[in-house]
Parts: structure tokens; sequence; C-alpha cells
């Protein structure tokens, strides 16, 4: 089974150096959800990413505010968080482990734990396949499961306490950390932390899944800031964080993946918008040419060119997000087509990006999905 793993992975890592003609065009997109109202848990919907061509939306797990989602690098498990108060009687969250079907691409559950923490908001699979990490919003902690060769989860085997506070009077009373992200090729962790303004880093050793301070241990965004989600310029010379509370990006200079120079923080937000809005989600485009961040509030996507010579961003424009409070959205494996999930709306929006000028063109196609939090996209097999 061991060997299997690891053949499947060279594959699938093998994939981004392939021209674009000889991808997979055809994926499983994966939807998490907050249960309620409209949804029951995580959807799939089958995706030709060279037309683009949308299936049926089919419900392929129950499972409570599944609201972030992760692939296994073998592709054949899913890790959902359960972004509750409370599981199994503690004030926890879950994690929740699924085999993926081959041929339907349907889940079937395997496990869950708890999530080291309150409140769970993203996780993410190391490229080794052996663990999850969790970013727990409420509980202030980063923590770390293990993963069996059956692809079920194991209890937090390090779970780390985050300490601060920051200027917001309500927002920043206490810890906050909402992503978790190792840089590629590295064991570098990084958990931006809404509620201290801070980029918190670890080093994660990946035999025994624990995590130890970086050097430095935390990079600083300006006050009042909320840092919430991240992302990197191909390379990892450059490193952008996104703010919620104030809608700006922070781009920091890095050296050997780890951020030493704030070089600038940039508004996602026309100069003239007055009301009230959240910044939610920040994508990279696979040519490092364009990054992308959702507004909340403004209901938009805003459009950025990237300078990687000077490390700068420049606000291009802003594409409207199709609906009300755009939480996530995804940019698929061809760099081609922007999936915008507009959470108030249950609505899925479909854009077609121009890699020349970094537009979005209106494709006309739509999904209904209650509550859609996060898409991820899975090779069919």
């Amino acid at each position: 089974m061991r060997r299997n793993w690891t053949d499947f992975l060279l594959l699938v890592m093998g994939l981004s150096f392939w021209p674009a003609e000889l991808r997979a065009e055809k994926y499983w997109m994966y939807i998490g959800t907050y249960t309620g109202g409209q949804s029951r848990g995580i959807y799939k919907v089958d995706v030709d990413t060279g037309t683009p061509k949308l299936g049926d939306v089919e419900l392929v797990a129950e499972v409570r505010n599944p609201s972030f989602l992760a692939l296994h690098p073998t592709g054949r498990f899913l890790y959902a968080v359960g972004e509750l108060q409370e599981f199994a009687g503690k004030r926890v969250g879950a994690v929740s482990a699924f085999a993926i079907e081959a041929g339907t691409g349907r889940l079937r559950l395997l496990n869950q734990q708890s999530s080291g923490g309150a409140g769970p908001c993203h996780l993410l699979v190391d490229a080794t396949g052996r663990w999850v990490l969790v970013a727990n919003y409420s509980g202030g902690t980063t923590a770390v499961l293990p993963i069996s060769q059956d692809g079920s989860v194991g209890a937090p085997v390090s779970v780390k306490t985050h300490q601060g506070r920051s200027v917001h009077p309500t927002r920043q009373r206490e810890p906050h950390p909402h992503q978790v992200w190792i840089a590629d090729g590295t064991n570098l962790v990084l958990v931006p932390d809404l509620g201290t303004d801070q980029v918190v880093l670890y080093r994660l050793d990946g035999q025994t899944g624990q995590l130890a301070a970086a050097d430095p241990p935390a990079v600083s965004v300006p006050p009042g800031s909320g840092p919430r989600h991240l992302a990197y310029a191909p390379g990892n010379q450059f490193l952008f964080v996104l703010n919620e509370l104030t809608a700006t990006v922070s781009v920091f200079r890095c050296k050997d993946a780890v951020p030493v120079e704030l070089v600038e923080t940039v508004s996602a937000l026309p100069a003239d918008f007055k009301g009230e809005n959240t910044a939610a989600e920040i994508v990279v485009h696979p040519s490092g040419r364009w990054v992308f961040t959702s507004n909340r509030g403004h209901d938009s996507i805003a459009i950025f060119a990237f300078d990687q010579a000077r490390g700068q961003l420049r606000l291009q424009g802003h594409a409207p997000s199709g609906g009300r409070t755009p939480r996530n959205f995804a940019v698929d494996p061809s760099g081609r087509w922007l999936f915008s999930a507009n959470q108030n709306s249950d609505l899925i929006v479909v854009y077609r990006i121009d890699n020349e000028r970094g537009r979005l063109e209106s494709t006309g196609l739509s999904l209904q999905v209650g509550a859609p939090v996060c898409i991820v996209f899975q090779p069919m097999f």
C-alpha cells in the first residue's frame, strides 16, 4: 500500500510540470459549505475545464459545517473541518476524513477526530500525506493530526496555543488563527492570526508531527489589519497576506520562503468606496502575473497585477462577484476559469480569466449550492 501511495504522489506532483495540453481537464470540484438553510454537507460537481462544462450538483457527504476542505496528495482522500464550538462533549471542533470513490468521486466517511480547538476554519495536508494541520479560530490554536495509511486521522499530536491581541475593540481581543499553510518544498508553517496582527511561523517535524517556533517566530502587519489568508508568488520569493479588517494586501519579501521584509500594504477597494467591507480570500494565478482577492460588502473580486522584479502590486480593477458575500473563490488548475463562491446568495459563478490583461469575463455559468465556503479540484480517476 505504501508503494502505491508513493507512485501516485509522484504522478500527481508531476502534473504541474506537464505542458498545458497534456494536463487533466476533467475534475471533481468539491464544495465545502455551512449547513442549515439550503446545505446539508459537502457537494460535488463534475467539471470539464476545457469548455468549461459543469455537471449536476451532488451531495456526497452529510456532515455539519464542513466549511473548508483539503485533499490528500495521492488524491484518494479528502479532509474537512467541522466548524463547531463543541464536538464529542468537548469545546472543540472536528476534522472528518473521507475516502474518495474511484470512478464516481463520491465520499465515504472514514472517521472524525477533535480539531484541537474550537471553531476550526481551515486545514491543510502536508506534502508527504502524513499530517493534517488545522487552524482553530475560536480556540486560538494550531493543531497537527496524524494520517494513517487507510486515510483516517488520529487525535492531535501537537497543539500550539497562540498569544496576544491587537487594537480592534471587538475582533482582536484574543488570538484567532485563520489559515494554516506550508511553503512549498519546506517545513515552514505559516498561520495568519487575525486577532494578533501577526503571521505566526512554525517548523513542522515531518517524523513526529511536532510544531516548533521558527526563526523569527512571527512577522507583523499594520495594527488593526486582521490577517486572514495568505499566498506565495511562484518561487516563494514574495508572500501576499490578505488582511480581513482593512481589505488590504501586505507584501513581504522572503528569504528561503521566510518573510523578512514588509515591502508595502495596498488596498483592495476602490478609492471612493465608503461602505462596510471585509476581505475573505486571496489567490495567485498560476502564471504569477495576477493576484485576486475577494471583498464582502463591495461584493467584488479585486484584480492586481504583480511586478515580480519590484515586488509590487498594482490594483487593476474589480469584477462583480456575481452574488452576495464572496467568502471564497478558486482558480481552476488550468488557470483559465475563476469560480466565485457567494455564501449569502447560495451561488457559485464562473468567470473566464483573460491572462493577458487579468480581466474576469462572464461565462453565463453558475451553480446553486447552499452557503458555499470552499472549492477544491481533484483530477478524476
